[in-house]
């Protein structure tokens, strides 16, 4: 069986290091996992060109073919996907993205682990069940925040933006979810920080810019992973404030994609997670 992460770029991707500590602890040993440039231009065909199917098709000399299990996507394909695909999960199309593809019965169903993984984040952290949130920047990571923080009893949030025009597919997620959302422009943050929690979609570690101000939050989830901590995280955190990054949030939803490709509950977190801390630890050594 088969499966990659598509995306781009994706040289940087840290899924293959766990899906494949969760295959060689599974026993998986047929399973191959891969990271695939792929844009939103070539989306169309490179689906098209998977084998959507679970489990073999002997081949002319009796041998199984591969099959793909299933795809994670990364920017730019989470919104874009959706028309593609056979069926879609009511959370994905929900927050208007599927960032897991899973090939079953000839057909590529989608969904979105992402909102998983943010909740076991917050919930791993020790981060209080929030009554009021402010989210910083408005992509698919902001719209499956807002799920998430719906999920954890949070039914009106301040979403900040460079843009507020260009924040009008997380307003209609809002709409969708039954969140209240108020858009504001980044600059309006100092007066949007008395609130429970903090989050950070913003990328590269664009929050760093308002170290300073965010030093004082209650908690702080910044999903950016590597180089950790961020320098806005490093402030809440020694400010006394929690602080959850991004390695936990791809963890807990690489481990829910392994569930959806392979039918199976014993995914081995601890080992996907000892995999991921070993490879952010290398890259870390390496550039420094």
């Amino acid at each position: 069986m088969r499966a990659a992460v598509m995306g781009s770029p994706i040289g940087h991707s840290l899924s293959p290091c766990l899906h494949r500590a969760a295959y060689a602890a599974m026993g998986l040993a047929g399973w191959s996992y891969e990271a695939v440039e792929c844009d939103e231009a070539s989306l169309p065909a490179t689906l098209r060109g998977l084998r959507p199917v679970r489990g073999g098709r002997p081949g002319a000399d009796g041998e199984p073919v591969d099959a793909w299990a299933g795809l994670s996507l990364t920017m730019p394909l989470k919104r874009a996907v959706l028309p593609l695909l056979d069926t879609v999960s009511d959370l994905a199309v929900e927050v208007g993205g599927a960032n897991t593809v899973v090939f079953r019965d000839g057909a590529a169903h989608g969904d979105n682990t992402d909102v998983y993984g943010i909740e076991q984040a917050l919930t791993e952290a020790g981060v209080p069940a929030p009554r009021t949130a402010t989210v910083l920047g408005g992509g698919a990571t902001a719209a499956s925040t807002l799920a998430a923080l719906r999920g954890l009893g949070v039914h009106g949030v301040t979403l900040l933006v460079r843009d507020p025009a260009r924040a009008g597919e997380t307003v209609e997620v809002a709409d969708r979810l039954g969140v209240a959302i108020e858009v504001e422009t980044l600059d309006k943050l100092t007066a949007r920080l008395q609130v429970d929690l903090v989050v950070s979609t913003l990328p590269g570690g664009a929050a760093d810019a308002h170290a300073d101000l965010l030093a004082g939050v209650p908690a702080l989830f910044d999903v950016i992973y590597s180089p950790w901590p961020t320098r806005a995280a490093a402030a809440v955190r020694e400010a006394g404030g929690t602080v959850v990054g991004g390695f936990a949030m791809l963890l807990h939803q690489a481990v829910r994609q392994v569930e959806l490709m392979t039918g199976r509950s014993d995914v081995p977190v601890a080992a996907m997670r000892a995999a991921g801390e070993a490879e952010l630890l290398s890259r870390a050594t390496r550039t420094g």
